[in-house]
């Protein structure tokens, strides 16, 4: 025996030396990193500004505490959230990687085959390949021959066959070039054969090692959502900063000339009293930072965080796992996704789907094949090939002998005894075996049909006679139809000639008078159920482009099937063709672009740099080291679960089947986050502006504070908090798949949605006025002032029910910001924590407006005053299911 490798000792040296062949692992962020990195999104950093002003406020004694600590405990809870579900998500998503790299191999170490994990492979060693083993790092063959399938590292479907190099080539540089025939590379996978390898590389070093690194690197980009964020954050603090100073100025001008009947003298004497104008001063400016806090939705983090958090758990049961959370508000906003398809939109694996006899009828399964045509197929397939059966499982072969053997399984075969072979040869584009049973003594082939068919005389009938083969044979026109529908033929005859050696000593068989037996179509089909979620995809108006290592007319083939491939406009180019053109005339093809076929990885991160520099969102799925690249420029990068841990370090979300149909679910999940944001977004800058508006003009119409500040904070408090926990829970429609994606750049809040707020703050404001100055409000609350007690005013009850109003009518507007729909209980039972949320603040509100007392100004109502507040509370459903109406007929009257 030849003993290859190294000694113990040899091997601590090289280790020394050239390093361990594990990868350099991405630096990952620990809770606490991750904590601080969200806190640095642009809603939470205006909440923290407005935390800042509040703490120096409440220092001075101008605002209450419990404002400053219910703002710290909005940062807090939100943050906290977001944090935890990344990290528990980043958690499993190291697991799964430290399963896939607990790999052993079998190496030569002081003259025996020992096993040991893949990172501990030094430079030197002499490491045993067999069919199925992953090649665990770059080097050259030192014997044996193998066939290895590289597509991970180059895109290249093909089996490639390595052999060994020479004492004296071994001496030279190490080829790094995938196509060299000597060299392997780490994660490529053996598929045939049996070799030593010497190792020449390992751990960053290797090619994969090299990609790994490249990946790794932050490039810093921000998501759709970020960028809409950041666009809302900046219009919410204009619009904070300005209401706060025109409500400071407001104030002002009540304090100084209203109070003061615009009385010149008094409003001199005013301004000699320093201390009563600094402190009218004071008061305006608190108001102003008031409603600068007012203006900023503290439950929008939060709310994200919930949704995103909830749908990260469902997500997983649906084989989706999402690394980053970004990810799914990501997969929502998809314009474009380049999809593989391999494994993806097909099975991923090739199969017999039809049988066929000389007459061109077809079977679709082997048991459907009458007798005696099975009996014939089963020898040939069975009694001539180098898969075989072990342990329920098909081993050893290529992937179509090992296709072609299961399309038999389950199947009682006859025992044969073979006599001699002829192994498959790419001259010959034939194997055959020489055997003989009970009641047949011959020769099995199995081949290339346009080398098996022009060597067959006849063919078998259905009935197992010998029919003659004439000019018009209808098995050529098959195999023409089949090869239009992307199917690989195999074809079967029979000889009754033996195999002999000639004057070479090689085996062969007279290469005449044969009978054909049939043919078998071999596919990688496409899944059922990716068909139906490309449909839905694509009905979503998300462009997917099917991206394959196949040749042109495959490729078609099964873009067709896939639904993908439907227009005469539809535009298919092979990598060749692709590369010929520049980006202008890719940008302007691009919308109708449907296939890239014979693609390479670089044709990858072209096609997302370029959809990119048009703004549009792009998504990638991959699973290759090949892949990594585009994955990590992709705005979101979708990883196969079989793929390569380098693919998946690179990626946002890791689809666990390999299955399209759950990145269709990945696209619904983050299309509900990004629909539920809007609802609550509806639902707080309704109460926002309606809060501003009247601050603004009550000090004009004879009210200094309508909403005392503690009013406001506490408002605040659960419209944010509490509404955000019950828009979070919002349920994930199918309906949002047949909206149109949202571009990049687009604002978050649309047309739509600030019609909505207009009119429900504008409302709000209207009813306010009502409220205060019509006498038959006041009237009301003046007849019943003494029921609850004789010590309070008309005005101090009046403001009590304007408080239960201002409460009453956010809550009744919940139920219209959470659909769109005329039917304000559409879904409601999918979601019933709203239920629960709302039905506690109104409880809690109830209750206030009896026990706030001096600190939230509140002193009760009674029966007739709390009909006064809800019936001026509910009219905000009826007038907002006026503009639904009203707006949805202008809309189909265009």
């Amino acid at each position: 025996m030849v003993n290859y490798g190294l000694t113990a000792e040899e091997v601590q040296k090289s280790r020394a030396e050239n390093g361990s062949n594990g990868l350099t692992e991405q630096a990952r962020e620990g809770f606490w990193a991750k904590f601080a990195s969200n806190l640095k999104d642009p809603m939470m950093i205006i909440l923290l500004v407005a935390l800042i002003i509040n703490v120096i406020f409440t220092i001075l004694g101008k605002t209450e505490w419990y404002e400053s600590v219910g703002i710290a405990a909005a940062i807090l809870i939100a943050t906290l959230v977001s944090t935890f579900s990344e990290y528990k998500n980043e958690n499993a998503f190291q697991k799964l990687q430290e399963e896939a790299a607990q790999i052993t191999c079998k190496v030569w170490r002081d003259g025996e085959i020992i096993e040991v994990s893949i990172n501990e492979i030094v430079t030197g060693d002499a490491v045993v390949l067999q069919a199925g083993d992953k090649v665990p790092a770059d080097g050259s063959l030192l014997s044996g021959s193998i066939k290895v399938e590289q597509s991970a590292l180059n895109g290249e479907p093909a089996e490639v066959a390595k052999y060994p190099l020479t004492p004296e080539q071994m001496k030279g540089e190490f080829d790094t070039d995938t196509h060299n025939d000597n060299s392997v590379f780490r994660g490529s996978v053996v598929a045939s054969g049996n070799a030593v390898m010497h190792v020449r590389l390992v751990g960053d070093k290797t090619m994969i090692g090299g990609i790994a690194k490249e990946v790794q690197e932050d490039d810093g980009r921000q998501t759709p959502l970020q960028v809409k964020l950041s666009g809302l954050a900046k219009g919410i603090s204009k619009f904070g900063y300005i209401g706060g100073g025109l409500i400071a100025v407001a104030l002002l001008f009540q304090r100084i000339f209203i109070d003061n009947g615009f009385n010149g003298a008094e409003i001199s004497a005013y301004f000699t009293d320093f201390g009563n104008f600094f402190k009218d001063f004071l008061d305006a400016v608190m108001l102003a930072v008031i409603i600068i806090v007012m203006a900023v939705p503290e439950g929008l983090p939060l709310m994200i965080s919930i949704v995103s958090s909830l749908n990260m758990g469902k997500m997983l049961k649906d084989n989706v796992l999402v690394r980053k959370i970004s990810g799914i508000e990501t997969a929502g906003s998809l314009n474009l996704l380049f999809s593989d398809k391999t494994g993806t939109i097909t099975k991923g694996h090739l199969e017999v789907v039809l049988f066929s006899d000389g007459l061109g009828l077809e079977s679709p399964s082997f048991t459907e094949i009458p007798q005696p045509m099975r009996s014939k197929l089963g020898l040939c397939i069975n009694e001539n090939t180098d898969s075989v059966v072990s342990g329920g499982k098909i081993i050893g072969g290529n992937l179509t002998e090992r296709a072609v053997l299961a399309f038999t399984q389950g199947v009682e075969t006859i025992g044969a005894k073979k006599l001699a072979a002829i192994p498959f040869n790419s001259d010959n584009k034939y194997s055959a075996s020489f055997i003989e049973t009970a009641d047949f003594k011959g020769t099995v082939i199995k081949g290339a049909p346009e080398r098996l068919l022009p060597r067959c005389k006849h063919f078998f009938g259905s009935k197992g006679e010998k029919l003659p083969i004439d000019d018009n044979w209808i098995i050529n026109k098959k195999i023409d139809e089949l090869a239009d529908r992307a199917i690989r033929v195999l074809a079967f005859a029979i000889s009754n000639d033996p195999i002999t050696d000639n004057e070479h000593g090689e085996p062969v068989i007279p290469e005449k008078n044969w009978t054909f037996v049939g043919i078998v179509g071999i596919r990688d089909e496409v899944r059922p159920e990716s068909v139906t979620a490309m449909k839905e995809v694509m009905d979503a108006g998300v462009q997917v482009v099917m991206i394959t290592g196949d040749r042109k007319e495959t490729a078609v083939a099964i873009a067709k099937d896939a639904g993908l491939v439907t227009q005469p406009t539809d535009v298919v180019w092979t990598s060749d063709e692709f590369n010929q053109l520049d980006d202008e005339t890719v940008k302007q093809n691009l919308p109708n672009l449907r296939v890239i076929a014979r693609a390479l990885p670089h044709d990858k991160s072209r096609l997302v740099r370029i959809a990119q520099s048009i703004n549009l969102v792009v998504g990638m799925t991959g699973d290759g080291v090949n892949d990594s690249p585009a994955l990590k420029a992709a705005d979101i990068g979708f990883a196969m679960g079989s793929g390569t841990e380098v693919a998946k370090e690179a990626s946002e979300i890791i689809i666990m089947d390999d299955n399209f149909n759950s990145i269709d679910k990945a696209i619904l999940y983050g299309r509900t986050i990004f629909n539920n944001i809007r609802k609550f977004i509806v639902f707080q800058l309704t109460i926002n502006v309606s809060a501003v508006l009247i601050s603004f003009i009550a000090p004009f119409i004879g009210f200094h504070e309508p909403l005392t500040i503690t009013q406001i904070l506490w408002i605040n408090l659960i419209m944010d908090t509490l509404a955000a926990i019950a828009f979070g829970g919002e349920p994930a429609l199918h309906r949002y798949m047949r909206e149109k994606p949202k571009r990049r750049d687009e604002p978050i809040l649309s047309k739509a949605m600030m019609s909505e707020i207009a009119v429900g703050g504008l409302l709000i404001l209207t009813l306010a006025i009502v409220y205060l100055k019509v006498p038959f409000v006041t009237n009301i609350f003046a007849q019943n002032t003494n029921v609850l007690s004789g010590t309070h005013t008309v005005t101090q009850h009046l403001m009590t029910g304007f408080f239960g109003f201002f409460v009453f009518a956010a809550v009744f507007n919940a139920f219209n910001a959470r659909t769109d729909r005329i039917n304000l209980f559409e879904n409601i039972t999918l979601n019933k924590g709203f239920l629960r949320v709302i039905g506690l603040i109104v409880v809690i509100q109830a209750g206030l407006l009896y026990l706030g007392g001096a600190i939230f100004n509140c002193f009760g109502l009674t029966l007739p005053e709390w009909l006064v507040v809800l019936g001026f509370a509910i009219v905000i459903i009826p007038v907002d299911l006026l503009r639904k109406v009203l707006t949805r007929q202008k809309k189909y009257s265009k």
